[in-house]
């Protein structure tokens, strides 16, 4: 008899779980759908008053006073550039912190401050590192307004993503691995970069894609650290004819982006103004597509080579 009442009170807990589990999922599929629809209808909005004012004239004109004359060439050039020198900087740096702090310093309350730091510095808003960047690039380095200092701005606020992203990755690694390494006479550095980094690149990858698809819709630093809202010309070419074939003169040059571009747009009256704005935006999310396919490519050609 108390086995029969002790079977039905299991029964009945399994029911209950199974009945919350189902509640739940529907709750989660909701809240999915709403974010979704709400997305996709915002970028059917976007597309529907951009999408006529698209053509290569727009993409290949300097902006203008008259709405139908302006395009986004030098925006879309710089957005290029800036992301380049953030990329250049945030990547490195990023992960060579993240192994740092996961494998090599030492576990004590040093490293959990700096734990605890990092991750605080990646929610704080992007208007102070705004302020940094004025503060130590712009004055204290007099790199001026230019593209070097953009780029190292997004640079700083994107750095804490990458850095707790690697932490992530090389943390999910088993210690099986970095024993056998050892196993067979790896050295530390070794076991890392044959062995572990493998392993953690496509996670590592996720979060840089995070990280720079941030840095390329920012705009409150930019501004902060004085970005052009109108500029009429294109930093010199990175490449020149003559040796030594490169140049680095661009890093100085002044610049502007699309976010700095599409926010001088909606400020101003005109509707003509607020299509380019709109047809700006569409720019803006098929550079960003374009870049996370390109690191999403990567990764899955980078998860392939993988055998567990």
């Amino acid at each position: 008899m108390t086995t029969t009442h002790n079977m039905r009170q299991i029964r009945a807990i399994i029911n209950r779980n199974k009945l919350s589990e189902y509640i739940f999922s529907i709750v989660g599929l909701l809240s999915m759908l709403i974010g979704i629809v709400t997305l996709l209808a915002l970028i059917f909005d976007l597309v529907s008053d951009g999408a006529p004012r698209l053509s290569w004239e727009f993409l290949t004109s300097f902006p203008s006073r008259r709405a139908a004359n302006a395009g986004i060439l030098s925006a879309w050039v710089g957005s290029l550039l800036v992301m380049l020198v953030t990329a250049s900087v945030a990547i490195p740096i990023g992960i060579a912190s993240g192994i740092y702090l996961e494998e090599y310093a030492q576990k004590n309350w040093l490293a959990d401050l700096i734990e605890i730091n990092v991750t605080n510095l990646a929610g704080v808003p992007s208007i102070i590192y705004g302020l940094l960047a004025l503060g130590l690039f712009v004055y204290g380095f007099n790199l001026g307004p230019s593209v070097v200092t953009a780029g190292l701005t997004l640079a700083l606020l994107v750095l804490p993503v990458v850095i707790v992203t690697t932490r992530e990755a090389l943390r999910a690694i088993p210690n099986s691995i970095r024993e056998a390494a050892y196993a067979t006479g790896a050295s530390k550095w070794q076991m890392i970069w044959d062995h572990v980094l493998p392993y953690a690149t496509g996670s590592i990858l996720t979060g840089i894609i995070v990280a720079l698809a941030r840095a390329i819709g920012e705009t409150a630093p930019l501004i902060t650290i004085g970005a052009l809202t109108f500029i009429a010309f294109l930093p010199e070419s990175p490449i020149k004819g003559e040796f030594p074939f490169i140049s680095l003169s661009w890093l100085l040059a002044p610049f502007t982006v699309i976010p700095i571009q599409m926010f001088d747009w909606v400020s101003r009256p005109q509707e003509a103004f607020q299509v380019n704005a709109a047809a700006a935006g569409i720019v803006l999310i098929a550079m960003t597509l374009a870049m996370n396919a390109v690191a999403i490519y990567l990764r899955y050609r980078l998860r392939k080579t993988i055998k567990w």
